[in-house]
């Protein structure tokens, strides 16, 4: 009787602590994970390939002495920009100057000489019809002309290479653009042999040259050449900080050679790099823009173009390449291999392994296993940037 009387006493002593007990440690049975999906459609991409580029003058200049001489002075700021023709050196001027003068006396006394030459042959044509006329005296004349005029000839031309180094006194700028540091002081002695007084730089347009692998480089044709070819690409830069060059570029050149080291193809853009706006009088960094520098080159087409999307989140890896997780009529996830076209960070372009109006998984795919059942939903938009 006792025993039958605590039975259900304990029955309800143990009623409370099962109440209390989770959900979980109840054995509750679960459903499907919950996963967020994107419909497979077409939508305007602008299409852009990245490479690495670098930048490049279109004219580099080493300005070197023509004549041996003392320099005199030195006329410019180094690391500032100059224009076409801007006095860069002057060199001693005095020896060249003495020996201009003396070649145009050289030049003076053989022209007299002509001269005279000239008379002599006159008068002995005119004595030749006579009785003291002697055709030897005539021939001895014309020679003596023909002489005189061949020295007046390269007296003339001593003149005029006096005058050309007494111009290479003055070293000018060939060009517009900014100079390097000068490698003379006042008082050096500079020849030709001497080597470079300093290095002048072209700023304003620039070069991009940047490789290509050669099957990129040949989608590209294929790919643009109904539409405009050079014509329908536009080139932008990245900076080395990351930031967006403000201004667009157009390819103009295309190597070509293919290189046999690293099977690519040069390509080359021009592009304008004019002063920083909040560039000071004097800066020596007064463009973005700078020879030999590092930069990413974002090759866009002018046109965007109606292709197969999804967001990039949605898009795996492993070894054997890209794949996302589709989800089928019995609503299970299945992975499904992709190749991907010219995508951006956002959204990737699908060349292959996905038709219009399929469902991909976009969010949650860390609950998804291959061939197990979904809950699917809308999947969440994408958060603006900035």
């Amino acid at each position: 009787m006792r025993i039958r009387l605590l039975l259900p006493a304990l029955l309800l002593g143990v009623a409370p602590l099962l109440a209390t007990m989770p959900a979980a440690a109840q054995g509750a049975p679960g459903g499907p994970p919950a996963v967020g999906v994107v419909t497979v459609k077409k939508q305007p991409i602008v299409e852009t390939s990245e490479f690495v580029g670098r930048i490049q003058a279109i004219n580099k200049v080493d300005i070197i002495a023509r004549v041996t001489a003392f320099v005199a002075d030195r006329n410019f700021v180094e690391g500032a920009e100059v224009d076409q023709g801007a006095l860069l050196y002057t060199l001693e001027r005095g020896p060249f100057e003495a020996d201009l003068q003396a070649k145009q006396a050289a030049v003076q006394q053989n022209a007299a000489l002509l001269r005279n030459a000239t008379i002599t042959l006159g008068r002995a044509q005119a004595l030749l019809n006579t009785p003291a006329g002697q055709r030897s005296t005539v021939d001895d004349a014309q020679a003596n002309q023909a002489s005189q005029a061949a020295q007046l000839l390269a007296a003339q031309a001593q003149l005029r290479q006096s005058q050309i180094n007494l111009d290479y006194t003055e070293i000018r700028a060939p060009f517009a653009g900014k100079l390097a540091k000068s490698t003379v002081t006042v008082g050096n002695v500079v020849s030709p042999t001497s080597g470079p007084l300093t290095t002048i730089v072209s700023q304003d347009p620039m070069y991009v040259l940047f490789p290509v692998p050669l099957r990129a480089a040949l989608d590209l044709r294929n790919h643009y050449a109904d539409k405009g070819g050079f014509a329908g690409v536009v080139i932008k830069i990245k900076l080395p900080d990351g930031t967006m060059y403000p201004i667009n570029g157009k390819l103009n050149y295309v190597d070509p050679s293919v290189s046999i080291s690293t099977d690519t193809v040069d390509l080359r853009a021009v592009i304008a790099n004019p002063v920083r706006p909040d560039a000071k009088p004097g800066d020596p960094a007064n463009r973005y823009l700078i020879d030999g520098s590092f930069v990413t080159v974002l090759l866009e087409g002018v046109q965007p173009v109606e292709a197969l999307a999804i967001p990039r989140t949605a898009v795996l890896s492993d070894q054997q390449g890209n794949y996302v997780y589709i989800v089928d009529a019995d609503k299970k996830a299945q992975i499904r291999r992709i190749r991907m076209g010219q995508s951006t960070p956002e959204t990737a372009v699908i060349l292959a392994g996905l038709s219009e109006g399929e469902t991909v998984i976009s969010d949650g795919l860390q609950r998804v296993r291959p061939g197990a059942p979904v809950n699917a939903g809308p999947a969440a938009p994408a958060a603006p940037k900035g």
